[in-house]
This record gives structure tokens, C-alpha cells and sequence, in this order.
């Protein structure tokens, strides 16, 4: 897989450790619950363990099938974690005498829907960065203030690749028919691995085309990628670090339709102000396809996909953000905000450099 490609040029040091003393994940929910209705809400509290065995647990506990309880959000395991869950409110009374030691039901009440899948606003994480010495924290401090600014790019973390980082390799196989497998969700998942990676590697050339733009001029950078004269037109002079092109797919920000851009001063400033962002490509069937130039650029990263293709977020605000430095630990503690979907990670690797 393509490495991906981050902003800054910095090398920032620190030690950050996923682990539920250093890593906090707190779900924002999509909308207020009613407080009353069939479903009860739980807000849990979990560490340690996946959202899948949180689930089994509660749902062996009071005899209901996994499927019959809801959720938002696949959380981590290496975290303390605080998320929704639904389950059918006649089994409210049989949760009275739950107890586990990874597990804490902090809150429920009762709604007239079942919890879905997206089912979010956004997430808030908190993180503690240790080992931050002297001009380091300075260097981080600079950082941030870069990324209150403008942003991070969007790209999907480790874990949709496995522990080896080669599950796409296998959803690459079942699409080109060198691989059977009889589970439809493994099956899927290991397809949506392999569209997660055609992003990352369309998302890194994107950013490789941000940095040529920072140090040449639009025709030197359309002559070292090979484009066709014109085509970099009115990216340079464009205010944001990543730079839009003719006929990208744009999407209303945080959430909203799908549009190419036309006018690429006018969107620009739209991107500027944060009421618009770029989308890439989750290939696939029934995909909103970029044109013109951003079409050039995205062709080598489409294939065809048996499942349904759509657009993610290429970048991203980071919002809500707050620090704290601990002198006398070295510590430096972190808390933001980001969209569903999206992984703290972003947020690191630009620290990091």
C-alpha cells in the first residue's frame, strides 16, 4: 500500500500509548432520545475489549440475540470507550443484576427507535502524549494550531487493514474471483478493506500533488505528473493546503449532497470556510464519479466493486480541540472532536510528523 502522506515537515517525539489509562472515545449521539418508546438506550462504558464482545456479554447476560440490540459505532478495543446501545425495553429489569468488570452502564433511558449504524455525530476522543520534553511541546503547540486551522486529511487507520495490514490483498483476490468465501460479513469486510486502501492510495497522491504545489509552479507540477497543460490551473493561489481541482466531488460539511466543482475560485472559498470538503472514492456500484481533471486523477484508484460505492470525506476539521501540559510528567493531554467515521490517528500522524 501506498504510505501515506501527511502535510508537515516536522518530527515531533513523544510516546503515546492506545491503551484505556491513555485513550478515551466518547460517542456524540446523531440526536436527543425521548425518554420514552420500546427501545431502552444504554450510554456503557468499556475497556479492553471489542464492541462485539460488550454486546455478546450484555446480550448473554439477559437471553436476547445479539441482532436484536442496536448501535452506533464499532469502537476500539484499546481504549476506555463510551458508547450507545439498544435493546428491546422489556428486558430493562433483567439488567439490574448485570456486573462485569470491563463493563459499566453508566446511564438508559427509553426511545421509540433502535440504535443504527451511523447513528452519530461525531466522536470525542482524549489522548495523553508522554515523554514531551522542552521544545517539543512548543513543536506540538505549533502543530495544532496548524490543524485548528486547516485541517487533516481523512485517510483510513490501521485497524481496517488488520493486524498484518494486508487485509485488502484478500478482498482484492475475492474481486478478482482468486478467492472464495462462504460468510457474506467476512466477505464484505474484507471487500470494503480493499476500498479502503484504493482511498488511502488515491488520498496520498492527492496530498503528493498539495506539496508539489507548495514549491513549484502549476506547469512544473502538471509536467512531473504527467497532466495535460492547464489542468493545475487555479490551484496554487488556492488558500487551503489541499488543493481542489476541476470536476472533484465536493460534499457539504459536516454532512450534505454531492456536487463536482465547477467554479474552482468560488468552492475554494466555500473549503476555506469550511462549509464544503472534497470527497473521495469508495469504488463500487452506483458511485457519484469525479470529472474533468479530478477524474484523470482518481481513474487509476476506481475499480469495479460488487458493493455499493459512495464518497468519504478526503479531509477533515478537527474541532473542540483542548490541552493541557503537565510539566512535571511530561505529559501532554489532548481532547477533540472528530465527524463519525473518522480515526484519531489522522490527528497523531500530523503531530508526528
Amino acid at each position: 500500500m501506498m504510505k501515506p502522506i501527511y502535510p508537515l515537515n516536522v518530527k515531533n517525539e513523544f510516546l503515546f500509548n492506545s491503551s484505556p489509562r491513555d485513550f478515551t472515545v466518547e460517542e456524540i449521539p446523531l440526536y436527543e432520545f425521548t425518554g420514552e418508546g420500546e427501545h431502552l438506550i444504554l450510554q456503557v462504558r468499556k475497556k479492553d475489549m471489542t464492541t462485539w464482545d460488550m454486546m455478546d456479554t450484555i446480550s448473554n447476560h439477559i437471553g436476547i440475540r445479539r441482532r436484536d440490540m442496536g448501535y452506533a459505532g464499532l469502537k476500539d478495543k484499546n481504549a476506555m470507550t463510551i458508547q450507545y446501545i439498544s435493546l428491546p425495553a422489556k428486558f430493562q429489569e433483567k439488567l439490574a443484576s448485570f456486573t462485569h468488570d470491563k463493563i459499566k452502564i453508566l446511564n438508559s433511558t427509553k426511545h421509540n427507535n433502535k440504535i443504527r449504524v451511523g447513528h452519530l455525530k461525531g466522536n470525542k476522543f482524549n489522548i495523553r502524549l508522554k515523554k514531551v520534553l522542552g521544545i517539543q511541546k512548543d513543536k506540538l503547540d505549533s502543530v495544532l494550531n496548524w490543524i485548528k486551522v486547516n485541517g487533516v486529511p481523512n485517510y483510513f487507520g490501521n485497524q481496517r487493514f488488520g493486524t498484518d495490514g494486508n487485509n485488502w490483498e484478500d478482498g482484492k483476490k475475492l474481486i478478482d474471483g482468486e478467492l472464495k468465501i462462504r460468510d457474506r460479513k467476512k466477505k464484505e469486510f474484507l471487500m470494503g478493506s480493499y476500498q479502503s486502501y484504493l482511498f488511502n492510495n488515491w488520498l496520498s497522491k492527492r496530498m503528493e500533488i498539495n506539496l508539489l504545489l507548495e514549491k513549484f509552479s502549476e506547469e512544473e507540477a502538471e509536467s512531473v505528473l504527467g497532466l495535460p497543460s492547464g489542468s493545475l490551473k487555479g490551484t496554487k493561489s488556492q488558500p487551503n493546503f489541499f488543493k481542489l481541482v476541476e470536476g472533484d466531488v465536493m460534499m457539504h460539511y459536516p454532512y450534505g449532497r454531492l456536487f463536482n466543482v465547477e467554479d474552482l475560485s468560488e468552492e475554494a472559498k466555500r473549503f476555506e470556510t469550511k462549509d464544503i470538503a472534497p470527497a473521495g472514492l469508495l469504488s463500487g456500484k452506483k458511485s457519484n464519479l469525479s470529472t474533468g481533471v479530478a477524474g484523470i486523477l482518481e481513474e487509476p484508484f476506481a475499480e469495479d466493486i460488487s458493493l455499493n460505492g459512495t464518497r468519504r470525506y478526503a479531509w477533515i476539521q478537527v474541532s473542540n480541540i483542548k490541552k493541557t501540559y503537565v510539566e512535571e510528567k511530561a505529559h501532554y493531554e489532548l481532547s477533540f472532536t472528530l465527524p463519525k467515521g473518522c480515526y484519531a490517528t489522522n490527528v497523531l500522524d500530523v503531530l508526528r510528523g
